[in-house]
């Protein structure tokens, strides 16, 4: 997915808080909205260089959207990560409409109804078989591991149980990490954050539902589906011990 508005680079100066951030730009402070509503306190580090969409709407209190940051590493160059959460939907529809995970000519439909819960993609396949599709988008990153949620997400529980059910009645289900960043080794689930979250992709996984993983191109203007990463449920023995 590519971003129509223009963008602009930017210094990060504080959030003071989840919406909201200022940034220097060319020199003066703006008020930005933030299009992530985690903690990203890992990302947002005052002094990095983020990146901002222009908003094509004067009347808008905020004219800018905070969108990808720079996070500096050791010894490393530092490693773009595109930090909206709106994005992973847009460039996962895109890539599932052309045909590199289902058939080609498969309707893809978003934002649909599964009993209790709205999945963010039904596919239809041409032959009739009909898939439910869940995305999450990580941005939480160390040392090349990623993992998901970076705060507890019971709403991402109740999504898993629902894809669990939906296998279990004879649909296709699939749960897609996005991964907003390229050069990674591998995906975890964040055990010390939310416990619960891990145990349910572990049974999701038991019950036939796909886990998969996968990274990201990533410019300062888009987002692009690449290269499948591994997706690592197991636990350490200190996680086994809790």
């Amino acid at each position: 997915m590519i971003y129509s508005g223009e963008i602009v680079e930017g210094r990060f100066l504080s959030r003071p808080n989840r919406f909201i951030a200022f940034v220097l730009v060319e020199g003066r402070e703006v008020k930005c909205h933030v299009k992530n509503t985690g903690r990203c306190r890992e990302l947002l580090v005052p002094g990095c260089k983020v990146y901002l969409e222009k908003s094509s709407n004067p009347a808008r209190s905020t004219l800018f959207d905070l969108i990808a940051v720079e996070k500096e590493r050791e010894n490393l160059p530092p490693l773009l990560i595109n930090m909206d959460s709106q994005a992973p939907n847009k460039a996962v529809e895109e890539h599932l409409k052309s045909g590199a995970l289902f058939p080609l000519g498969s309707e893809v439909r978003g934002e649909v109804t599964f009993h209790n819960s709205r999945f963010d993609f039904q596919i239809r396949e041409p032959d009739g078989r009909v898939e439910y599709l869940e995305v999450k988008g990580c941005t939480l990153e160390e040392n090349g591991i990623v993992s998901f949620p970076d705060a507890p997400t019971e709403r991402g529980v109740k999504h898993i149980m629902e894809l669990i059910e939906a296998k279990s009645e004879g649909y296709g289900a699939t749960i897609l990490i996005l991964i907003q960043m390229k050069g990674v080794k591998k995906f975890v689930p964040n055990w010390r954050t939310h416990r619960e979250f891990g145990l349910a992709l572990r049974e999701a996984e038991k019950k036939g539902v796909r886990i998969l993983a996968f990274d990201s191109i990533v410019t300062p203007s888009s987002l692009t589906v690449s290269e499948r990463v591994k997706v690592d449920l197991g636990l350490d023995q200190a996680e086994e011990q809790l």
